[in-house]
C-alpha cells in the first residue's frame, strides 16, 4: 500500500472499530505511508503504564483536542465520547466491522495491554460478544 501523492482528504483520518479489529495495525501502516503522526486514543484515555486506570478527564480531553488541532494525523480508538471531540476535524472516517469472532484472534497479539484479561473482557462486552 502506497500513497505517492495523497489528496487533502487523507489529512485527518479517524479509524474506529471494536477491540481487536486491527485499528492500531491499520493506523500505523497508513501513518507510515502518509508520513502522518499516529494518535492512539488508548494512550490518552488510560494513565501511562496503568491500563485500566482512567486518566483525569480534563487532561485527557485537552490532549485529544490538542491532537485533533494538528493539520494532519491518523487517529484510532473506540471511545465514542472522544471520537465526538474530533469528528468535526476528521476528513476520512474508517469503520472496521469484522464478522463475529474474527477480532478474537487479535486480542492476545500485539500490544502488551491485549494480554490483560480485563481489557479482553471489556473488548468483548463492548462488541456484544462476551466469551464463555
Amino acid at each position: 500500500m502506497t500513497f505517492p501523492d495523497p489528496p487533502i482528504a487523507f489529512d485527518r483520518m479517524f479509524i474506529m472499530g471494536n477491540g481487536g479489529a486491527g485499528k492500531t495495525w491499520l493506523a500505523r501502516r497508513i501513518g507510515e505511508q502518509l508520513h502522518h503522526p499516529v494518535v492512539h486514543l488508548d494512550d490518552m484515555h488510560w494513565e501511562p503504564g496503568r491500563y485500566g486506570i482512567d486518566r483525569d478527564r480534563a487532561l485527557r480531553d485537552g490532549m485529544v483536542k490538542t491532537a485533533a488541532e494538528r493539520d494532519a494525523w491518523v487517529m484510532e480508538g473506540v471511545y465514542g465520547q472522544l471520537a465526538n471531540m474530533v469528528l468535526n476535524r476528521t476528513t476520512i472516517l474508517v469503520w472496521i466491522d469484522l464478522p463475529g469472532g474474527m477480532h478474537r484472534q487479535h486480542q492476545t497479539a500485539g500490544h502488551p495491554r491485549r494480554r490483560d484479561r480485563n481489557a479482553i473482557r471489556w473488548s468483548f462486552e463492548v462488541g456484544g460478544r462476551i466469551p464463555e
